[in-house]
């Protein structure tokens, strides 16, 4: 077949015309100082999605003599990137420690962007996140393509196994937890009594549920209360300066969600209906709420319905 040399000529300068392609936004890291030698990085109160980057779960920044030390890392090679950046810019510091405090990509798939080697985490997340890592990093290219550009599943490298870290005269508590994942980190500042939930703990924002055991997160909610401490830096949502109401929020929650969706399997409504039942007064300023009852009907409901409605099968003959 012929071409026609005008034709390809023009073809090829409407290639060459073509905008180029716009880089995608950065991520905008605002540290808030929330106690001394600490900031706290409020992600977004909203679902992941290409508008915020996947950023939406709290960061926590400390300052203690020996380096650096975060808790979470959000959810891209590029914002680990930024946060590095930030952080040790902040405190004049290198980055000695990071800490990953559950499974779940919009706070683990930063550490791609660190040696593994200072990155920690409980035994069992690590775990979690070999067996379910790739398949929570497919997700979120597919919800937040290009944020996610040279991402690749990094586990950690240094397995928690004590239960307090030192770093040069500035000890953190190492709180191993479970309910919100199988395998759930708190941190307590003992010059500070600042508390570092993770995702035990939300504050006017919808506790997510993907990977619940709602009876271990109460068991957890129960320790955190119990523990000597002042304020605390929610998984999601922003800062408890009490230390107790998003504990208290949290719990609140959760018993309302499984009681509202056993009572729902009771009377027969379908996964549908049960999304769009009502949500109680005292919830009205959580964010996402709508969002999350949704979320967590899909989550939990066939449980629910498998311990409610047992299949029963004919005697065998």
């Amino acid at each position: 077949m012929r071409i026609d040399r005008r034709t390809l000529l023009g073809g090829l300068a409407g290639c060459l015309a073509l905008p180029a392609a716009a880089a995608p936004p950065d991520y905008r890291i605002d540290p808030v100082a929330v106690a001394d030698g600490i900031w706290m990085i409020h992600g977004a109160d909203a679902p992941i999605e290409p508008g915020n980057g996947g950023a939406i779960a709290n960061i926590a920044i400390i300052d203690t003599p020996a380096g650096t030390v975060l808790c979470d890392s959000g959810p891209s090679l590029r914002y680990g990137r930024a946060l590095k950046a930030a952080a040790e810019k902040l405190t004049g510091k290198p980055v000695v420690r990071v800490y990953v405090t559950h499974l779940h990509p919009d706070h683990g798939m930063g550490i791609a962007a660190f040696d593994p080697a200072i990155v920690a985490a409980l035994p069992g997340t690590i775990e979690d996140m070999r067996r379910d890592g790739r398949g929570f990093s497919d997700a979120m290219y597919r919800m937040l393509n290009d944020w996610m550009r040279g991402t690749e599943l990094v586990l950690p490298g240094r397995p928690i196994a004590n239960d307090a870290e030192d770093f040069g005269g500035r000890r953190l508590r190492l709180i191993a937890l479970s309910g919100h994942s199988a395998a759930d980190l708190a941190l307590l500042d003992e010059r500070t009594g600042l508390l570092v939930g993770g995702d035990l703990l939300f504050h006017d924002r919808a506790p997510s549920t993907p990977t619940a055991d709602l009876a271990a997160w109460r068991a957890s909610l129960d320790r955190l209360a119990a523990l000597d401490h002042k304020t605390a830096i929610p998984g999601h949502g922003p800062f408890d300066p009490s230390g107790q109401e998003a504990i208290a929020q949290t719990r609140d929650w959760i018993d309302w969600l499984e009681t509202t969706l056993t009572d729902a399997v009771r009377s027969g409504l379908d996964m549908v209906e049960a999304g769009e039942l009502p949500i109680p007064d005292r919830f009205a300023t959580m964010a996402a709420a709508r969002y999350e009852l949704q979320r967590s009907v899909s989550h939990l409901y066939p449980g629910i319905e498998a311990r409610l409605l047992p299949r029963i099968d004919e005697p065998a003959d």
